[in-house]
């Protein structure tokens, strides 16, 4: 029969080997063994939805290069000058560059900068493709801390001093205060493709902040009760409350941000009356990665504040301490920054 091929058992053997296991080359694959068994171009066509054109091409590259043709590396595409000028744009412009009075690049703003400035004339759908086509998604990034405390390195090496040289009778906490809101966190979550999923909000929303308190040692986490607004008032409750709490230890030494209620006249007043065993440290400005415990409250929300189903700010509360009973201790979170000093 026209077209047709002859293997030998190698051959074949490689070509099965190539079709099962679906890589580069398997639908190729397929059509020469379906020609070796003597099927004709319709019945292949019929079969498999190739083309004649491309079974006529696996006949042709096979007669002239043999197995070879199946396994040569694929020709990288060119990238059109057009989008190498839109990714230059999209990773050291803004649109506000060229005039526009938005902060963000969206596909349709691209086609019209490139319209304008270089005369291609490309749909938005079309720079959308070309820029997944480099490796650009569309996601949220991740906010950071602009500015950049001086004394960064020397605080942070007085505090690992610190926590390498604490004496038995003393301990070290890592304090912070986290938000609750009543209406919860937005998370992703699984949900049928075409339907988006919903999260019912109890619409007033209701704030509570909780103080913590990251043992160094131990890695137990301290929670007080939780105040109506992130104040000195809720800091020094409790600094009161890890003090009762820790009763062991002649010296806490609580290490904690530079948020102003930390070192107001309150707290002030409080450290002269307990300063023999409460000893308040500060970690670098504009650094909240260097306190453990910012990660125990990100788990919290991951685990408890987003798309939470509470109707009361008193049932998420509740919630929330019965899970810290649960978890009782966070070794990784505790350990990840200062590991030197344990």
């Amino acid at each position: 029969m026209e077209g047709s091929i002859q293997f030998s058992v190698e051959q074949r053997k490689a070509l099965l080997v190539l079709y099962r296991s679906e890589k580069p080359g398997s639908r190729k694959a397929h059509i020469l063994l379906l020609l070796g068994n003597g099927w004709s171009y319709r019945e292949i066509r019929e079969a498999t939805f190739a083309s004649f054109d491309l079974i006529q091409e696996c006949v042709k590259c096979f007669r002239h290069e043999g197995m070879t043709f199946l396994i040569k590396p694929p020709v990288a595409a060119t990238i059109p000058k057009w989008l190498h000028k839109v990714a230059t744009w999209l990773t050291h412009n803004t649109p506000e560059d060229f005039g526009y009075f938005r902060t963000r690049w969206s596909s349709e703003t691209l086609a019209e900068v490139l319209a304008w400035e270089t005369g291609e004339k490309r749909s938005a759908e079309t720079v959308r493709r070309g820029l997944r086509g480099l490796g650009f998604v569309w996601r949220r990034p991740r906010p950071v801390v602009g500015p950049v405390d001086p004394e960064h390195a020397q605080k942070l090496a007085k505090i690992q001093d610190l926590l390498r040289t604490l004496p038995a009778n003393e301990t070290a906490v890592f304090q912070d205060e986290v938000d609750i809101h009543l209406n919860p966190k937005i998370g992703s979550c699984w949900m049928a493709k075409g339907h988006q999923a919903e999260v019912v909000t109890p619409g007033n929303n209701v704030k509570r902040h909780l103080a913590g308190s990251l043992v160094w040692r131990t890695s137990r986490l301290l929670v007080s009760s939780p105040g109506p607004r992130r104040n000195a008032d809720l800091f020094v409750a409790h600094l009161d409350d890890v003090r009762r709490r820790l009763r062991g230890y002649g010296v806490i030494h609580v290490i904690c941000d530079n948020a102003s209620f930390h070192k107001c006249k309150r707290v002030q007043e409080y450290l002269r009356q307990w300063g023999q065993r409460i000893r308040v440290h500060y970690l670098p400005k504009y650094a909240p990665e260097t306190n453990p415990i910012e990660r125990v409250w990100w788990r919290l929300h991951e685990t408890k504040t987003r798309n939470h189903r509470c109707q009361t700010i008193d049932e998420l509360l509740d919630e929330i301490f019965a899970w810290i009973d649960t978890q009782r201790y966070f070794c990784s979170e505790a350990l990840t920054e200062y590991r030197t000093a344990a």
